[in-house]
């Protein structure tokens, strides 16, 4: 019986023993994760699409992706001014504004871009003009020239303009993603229903793509 129980007593020890060597060599792995994990920013992709990074990221503002260096714009010369630039933004005022280029205007008196098809006249009555929300603003500078500037507050983003200048004048009206808006989402909801895949990543040190007079080559 003596021996029995100093055979039971030495078996308990070996247990605790080997239970003790398992939690020690835990820990050692839990420490090994967690500096596996604070050096992961520097080495590893996180899942993140190559359509950007999502702002509610945990490591947005530090993060060592070259991902994070870029944002969302609209290539003016893909852009068909399809509407929904106005519709599809996730925010509740599109970060999408109508700009212009002044060196390409014709500051002609009959602005497509400003009036309707076919205006009853030549004034700023709303029904003669084709923004809905009046965000052109119209100052003659002298006859027959006109000049053209945007309201952005008032601008959101429908594109009407942009298509009237196209169709008929030379184009210098044209849409851009304001990044005083924009929350750079890791998959922009306009971007993903752009028709003519406009929308694109652009480095965030340069985040707008204007349009510029075309030289004859």
């Amino acid at each position: 019986m003596k021996n029995l129980s100093l055979h039971t007593q030495q078996n308990r020890r070996e247990f605790l023993r080997g239970i003790g060597l398992a939690t020690g060599l835990g820990g050692v792995a839990v420490v090994i994760g967690l500096a596996a994990v604070r050096k992961r920013p520097t080495s590893v992709n996180f899942g993140c699409s190559d359509q950007g990074l999502c702002s509610k990221c945990g490591l947005y503002k530090n993060c060592p992706l070259p991902l994070r260096q870029t944002v969302w714009q609209i290539d003016p010369y893909k852009c068909i001014a399809c509407g929904n630039c106005a519709t599809y933004c996730v925010l509740e005022e599109s970060a999408v504004k109508c700009v212009h280029a002044f060196a390409m205007c014709g500051y002609c008196e009959l602005c497509t871009g400003y009036f309707e098809a076919e205006p009853a006249a030549l004034n700023s009555g709303a029904e003669n003009l084709l923004c809905p929300t009046g965000a052109i603003i119209r100052n003659k500078i002298e006859d027959p020239y006109h000049e053209y500037i945007i309201d952005e507050p008032l601008c959101i983003g429908c594109g009407k303009c942009v298509k009237g200048c196209s169709a008929f004048g030379n184009g210098s009206l044209f849409l851009q993603v304001r990044h005083d808006r924009c929350l750079n989402c890791n998959e922009c909801s306009i971007a993903k229903s752009c028709p003519s895949g406009a929308f694109r990543r652009v480095p965030a040190n340069q985040p707008y793509l204007l349009k510029e007079i075309q030289q004859d080559e």
